[in-house]
């Protein structure tokens, strides 16, 4: 598979983690060849000069940042292939979940998705991309994501899940809130929280000594408004979207995960192109990466004053060596051997 490096689009996205999907699927998956016989897939199309059209079906709303960057890359395809590569978005779901448009893509009635972890339902690498404390800062996931374990993360990916990367988004680190300040695991005493249906979050919380449980992500606001549970973790989007000003009244800094989320075409869908039409897609991913980067730049700033606007206090005195430690074992306890073994190389990467 081709390296691609490009430059880092810091995001934040709690839409994949809190909805991640837990069907399984076959992974046995055939790569695309790089032959004529491939040219058949789109490319008889190509071949015969007539419009390429390829569906691209995200989870994230209109207005949001991923969106708003894939309809950038989509004309940016458009440009660099004289409209002879034409995207169709289908952002909201339109396609199903992550899980569903991947499965789309693999039945031929799909081309590209946006996705993350919930790769790992074919591919064990992918569970590395939102492990608790793997990474140490925005600058350490890239380094990994552009270096050798990046690059096994996304072979693995082409070989198993039969997707392509194009471009990538990093996301904001998640955050906890609560109505008092938490600064280490022992301020978790009796903390009821709110976690997406991510088994190894639910370990890792308890480890540290919380009381978490799984929650639709649509009923947490009411859950924090009548007390059910006592604070919830996401990143500063989803904090400031989902209103959760009204209700808490900290940001814990604890930055428990760093991760990042593909854009993706099929296999077949990109290896059924002709080497001046690839060449077209894969710069319109850089352009579209780049795009995206100074989109969140923009928004993100934004993200902390108005919650601080809105009487949320930022607590930056959190003991995060602290939480890692406590969180240690159960990671160690729900990852593989293999994948474990991959989560001590992403420690070391300086």
């Amino acid at each position: 598979m081709r390296k691609f490096k490009i430059l880092p689009v810091i995001f934040s996205a709690m839409f994949v983690m809190s909805a991640c999907g837990s069907d399984e699927s076959s992974s046995d998956t055939e790569n695309g060849n790089n032959d004529s016989a491939n040219e058949t897939n789109d490319s008889g199309q190509e071949a015969a000069g007539e419009t390429i059209t390829w569906k691209f079906g995200h989870v994230a709303a209109e207005d949001h940042i991923w969106h708003k960057t894939a309809e950038k890359f989509s004309e940016l395809v458009s440009e660099n292939t004289d409209g002879q590569i034409e995207i169709e978005l289908y952002p909201n779901n339109q396609l199903g979940g992550e899980t569903d448009t991947i499965n789309s893509i693999k039945a031929g009635s799909a081309d590209l998705v946006i996705s993350g972890e919930t790769m790992a339902n074919w591919s064990p690498k992918a569970a590395l991309m939102a492990v608790p404390y793997a990474f140490r800062g925005e600058d350490h996931l890239v380094e990994v994501i552009e270096g050798d374990i990046g690059q096994q993360i996304e072979d693995e990916i082409v070989e198993e899940v039969g997707l392509t990367p194009l471009y990538y988004h990093t996301r904001a680190p998640r955050n906890l809130t609560s109505n008092e300040p938490i600064s280490t695991p022992e301020d978790l005493e009796d903390f009821s929280m709110r976690v997406p249906n991510v088994p190894l979050f639910l370990s890792v919380w308890e480890a540290a000594g919380a009381r978490p449980q799984v929650m639709d992500f649509t009923e947490v606001f009411t859950g924090l408004q009548q007390g059910v549970i006592d604070g919830q973790e996401n990143p500063l989007d989803l904090i400031h979207s989902a209103g959760f000003a009204e209700v808490q009244d900290y940001v814990n800094e604890t930055e428990h995960v760093y991760s990042w989320i593909y854009i993706l075409v099929g296999n077949e869908q990109f290896d059924g192109l002709s080497d001046e039409l690839k060449e077209g897609v894969l710069e319109a991913s850089e352009e579209a990466q780049v795009y995206g980067k100074e989109l969140f730049d923009a928004e993100f700033e934004n993200y902390r004053a108005e919650l601080t606007e809105q009487g949320m206090n930022f607590n930056s005195d959190v003991d995060q060596d602290a939480f890692r430690e406590a969180m240690l074992p159960a990671i160690k306890e729900n990852l593989s051997e293999e994948q474990y073994s991959l989560y001590e190389q992403i420690l070391e990467v300086e």
